[in-house]
């Protein structure tokens, strides 16, 4: 069915359902649920239908009841028992059977919602996690638990990463119940813990619970919807099918410890900073796939801006890697979202913790800080470029560690990433993917739709390590401004932006309905 004949029926359908009440409809149709959550063929049975409540189905009224819970994750996990609870209410009051799986650390838990689908085709996944990277309370604006809406903005931590989207996700969702919609397939819900840092993310239950979590297709966090320079108008919507490649390096410096009333010509702090710096304007080389290739070329197709057309023009048609990198520069110059779009052209390298020290009075014999580096799949290996820092801080009194598993040797550690270097972008032959494409269209048609690489990591590894199509949005249309707060201070996003968001997410789930 085309996209125009099938949006004209829903769209008549739904003006009944909205005159004649949504408990009508509710009661004529029934949601069915199986007896049990985990996956395969079930006997479904009726449950007791129950309308969403109507602040559930308002996406800003459910972000600021997923902001007011403090799921702070410190890099062991956080409490996530509180918020999950809170939805699996919200879920059973819509009449959506709801599992808390908790995990060995206390209070930190997983939650799974199945909507029954009409028939036995592979479930859709919608995976948004619960926990927040930590806040710097005395740097935030307002109380970052307290979802304050100012300036057409909702301010608090996870209101971008990721609470805004799982709130899009679950609106758009429960609307779709209230109306009393079936959809094609079972539809899994999973609110899960530890994607920030932890022992019991998604890999942990994926070892565990496979059977509750088992999906064909996976939606998740990921793929950003861009703005013209004007910073409100949609400029480009993607969608992420790869991540890059994640790992870290450590670089150790060692001298003499001794007092600190005798400075001493080797101090490791010294010998560390003096890396640091070596390293901090240092770029790695532009690397294009055909994944970030199609990127860069929607987004010439999509930008107003000359200027920046052409620059992307000249960094895609580049025959020499010279020629590529001084593109890229003039690339990143002009955009409007210039850290964004520099991550995506190469390895990037962070530096994110140091440890140096014990006493005020004692000059330490080391000194390390932690670099979080992320790969371009099919781009540079990571082994290479472990080689490029190596040689760039040959003979400066640093040794440079790539970070492996517990017991992994280097070599061992470098295969693994090879491995991962190696695999392929989802397929984007896909329902799912034809699904957020039609919704692109239909809820910004103003813009251009492009697949993309995301420049960060997602809990997607448990299903794409098996074949299963996974792919990422952030719903909302986002500025620069709003996009680098993430993991920052005073994190927010656009109010309208959200609802639009939501409104993209029902279009998209609407693909999957049967009536």
């Amino acid at each position: 069915m085309s996209e125009h004949t099938q949006g004209t029926g829903n769209i008549d359908r739904r003006a009944f359902l909205g005159r004649a009440g949504a408990g009508a409809a509710l009661i004529a149709g029934g949601l069915f649920a199986g007896d049990a959550l985990a996956g395969g063929t079930t006997t479904a049975r009726a449950m007791p239908v129950r309308a969403p409540s109507p602040a559930d189905l308002d996406p800003l009224a459910l972000l600021q009841k997923m902001l007011a819970f403090d799921t702070q994750n410190h890099g062991e996990g956080g409490v996530t028992r509180p918020h999950a609870q809170m939805l699996k209410t919200m879920w059973e009051s819509a009449g959506v059977p709801a599992e808390i799986i908790p995990t060995p650390k206390a209070d930190n838990v997983h939650l799974v919602a199945r909507i029954r689908g009409t028939t036995s085709a592979a479930p859709l996944l919608l995976l948004g996690h619960s926990d927040v990277v930590p806040v710097e309370r005395a740097k935030w604006s307002v109380d970052p638990f307290a979802g304050v809406v100012k300036d057409g903005q909702i301010w608090g931590r996870g209101a971008l990463d990721m609470k805004g989207a799982n709130a899009a996700f679950i609106a758009a969702l429960l609307r779709h119940i209230s109306e009393g919609g079936r959809f094609d397939r079972d539809v899994i819900v999973l609110t899960d813990c530890d994607e920030e840092a932890g022992s019991y993310g998604s890999r942990w239950l994926a070892e565990n619970h496979w059977d509750k979590i088992n999906a064909g297709m996976v939606l998740t966090e990921g793929g950003w919807f861009l703005a013209q320079r004007d910073r409100k108008t949609p400029m480009l919507i993607t969608v992420t099918r790869q991540d890059k490649v994640y790992f870290n390096l450590d670089l150790v410096a060692d001298g003499t410890a001794t007092h600190s009333s005798k400075p001493n010509p080797d101090s490791a702090i010294v010998t560390l900073s003096r890396a640091v710096d070596r390293l901090g304007d240092w770029l790695a080389p532009v690397t294009l796939t055909p994944v970030t290739r199609e990127y860069f070329g929607s987004l010439a197709k999509a930008t107003d801006d000359r200027a920046f057309r052409r620059a992307i023009e000249l960094l895609l048609s580049a025959k020499s890697q010279h020629a590529r990198d001084r593109a890229a520069a003039v690339v990143v110059a002009r955009s409007s979202y210039p850290w964004l779009h520099r991550a995506l052209l190469r390895t990037t390298h962070a530096f994110v913790i140091e440890d140096a020290g014990y006493k005020e009075n004692v000059i330490p014999s080391t000194a390390t800080v932690r670099v979080n580096c992320r790969g371009v799949p099919g781009g540079q290996r990571p082994r290479d470029f472990l080689a490029q820092v190596r040689g760039r801080l040959a003979g400066r009194g640093v040794t440079v560690k790539l970070v492996g598993n517990p017991g992994e040797s280097e070599e061992d550690a470098l295969k693994r990433l090879d491995q991962t270097f190696a695999g392929a972008p989802s397929s984007i032959d896909s329902p799912l993917y034809a699904a957020i494409r039609d919704a692109a269209r239909v809820t910004y048609p103003g813009a251009v739709f492009s697949p993309a690489l995301f420049e960060a990591g997602t809990s997607l590894y448990p299903w794409t390590s098996r074949g299963v199509p996974g792919y990422g949005v952030y719903p909302y249309v986002l500025d620069n401004d709003q996009l680098v707060r993430m993991h920052g201070n005073d994190e927010r996003i656009g109010v309208e932006a959200l609802r639009t968001g939501t409104e993209f997410m029902y279009r998209l789930f609407d693909r999957f309905r049967t009536r």
